[in-house]
């Protein structure tokens, strides 16, 4: 598996994972790589460092001072905000929706959802673009 920073035509950043380098090249031929924010297909790799130590030669994870916890939970409440506004909810039945649509089966459109993360990584496998997003706990709740 192999993670690219991504930027749209806006400046949207976002990640995404394919199986490899190829994947991504033929994916992003193809025009089936996405902006989650804006929907663009004109999409650009962002300069990025590779991470190559070995997870035992890692240092713990120091506190980032500018982007606290706060910062990250707002951002990723807005993110879940949106995409509960703009996407349609197919809950645990989303790998078998984003098959669909990719398959031409299904209409094309932006979805939701549940999976594992096994299933997830067949889906990237199968050349399928998805943005697994860590929800924060709803406030609400």
């Amino acid at each position: 598996m192999i993670r690219y920073a991504l930027t749209c035509r806006k400046d949207h950043a976002f990640e995404a994972w394919f199986s490899d380098s190829a994947a991504y090249d033929k994916q992003s031929g193809a025009g089936k790589v996405a902006c989650p924010v804006c929907g663009s297909r004109k999409i650009a790799k962002a300069p990025m460092a590779p991470s190559l130590a070995k997870p035992q030669d890692r240092a713990p994870l120091a506190p980032d001072k500018s982007a606290p916890a706060a910062k990250t939970r707002e951002f990723l409440s807005a993110l879940r905000k949106h995409v509960e506004s703009t996407h349609e909810y197919v809950g645990a039945k989303f790998a078998e929706e984003a098959r669909r649509i990719h398959h031409g089966e299904s209409e094309d459109r932006a979805i939701y959802g549940e999976t594992t993360p096994e299933v997830a990584e067949e889906l990237v496998d199968e050349g399928i673009l998805i943005v697994p997003v860590p929800w924060p706990a709803r406030e609400d709740a």
